[in-house]
């Protein structure tokens, strides 16, 4: 795993230990390419960031700012050690991504909102991208004109709530990237 383009572009990213599913280079490359011009100076808020890759490869290519959050300390970590040696810096909050939209989110405070939530792998299991697009906290927190860039499982069905627009979609494999516009 590595850093696409910018600044720190070529320089190798860590992935925690944990068992994580970090969004795959060409994955990352697709999604910054169809973003373009929305990455400079904007400010970035990087959900379930795992490694921190998606915010990150946004620093490398002109964002202003990043917040990175995940609730495992591993991964805190990790995104540290990444951000030093891409020589850029991030905000990071050791907290549950809906605790910290709860709680710190606040309204209009972000360009481009990225998350790439653990998949449900059994019945019982939390479907994060359903309660994403279903999370007013998460919709208030774009400024207009923002994005809601959401990786999720290519064989579930979502369907944005009420507070999003669809901009479009790609499937990679097993993945499926959404792009949301709030309304």
């Amino acid at each position: 795993m590595r850093i696409i383009a910018g600044s720190a572009g070529g320089r190798p990213l860590k992935a925690p230990l944990d068992g994580l599913r970090p969004t795959m280079d060409r994955v990352r490359a697709a999604i910054f390419s169809s973003l373009g011009d929305l990455v400079p100076d904007a400010s970035v808020l990087d959900l379930f960031a795992g490694s921190g890759a998606m915010g990150i490869e946004a620093l490398s290519r002109g964002a202003a700012k990043a917040v990175f959050v995940d609730s495992n300390t591993s991964c805190s970590r990790c995104i540290q050690e990444n951000l030093r040696m891409a020589g850029v810096d991030g905000n990071i909050q050791t907290v549950d991504a809906y605790r910290f939209l709860d709680l710190y989110a606040n309204e209009a405070s972000y360009d481009l909102i990225f998350a790439d939530p653990p998949y449900s792998k059994k019945p019982d299991d939390t479907d994060h991208a359903a309660a994403l697009v279903t999370s007013a906290k998460l919709a208030a927190a774009l400024k207009p004109g923002g994005l809601f860039v959401l990786e999720k499982n290519a064989n579930t069905k979502i369907s944005p709530d009420s507070l999003f627009d669809l901009v479009k979609s790609r499937r990679y494999g097993g993945s499926e990237i959404l792009y949301l516009a709030a309304r």
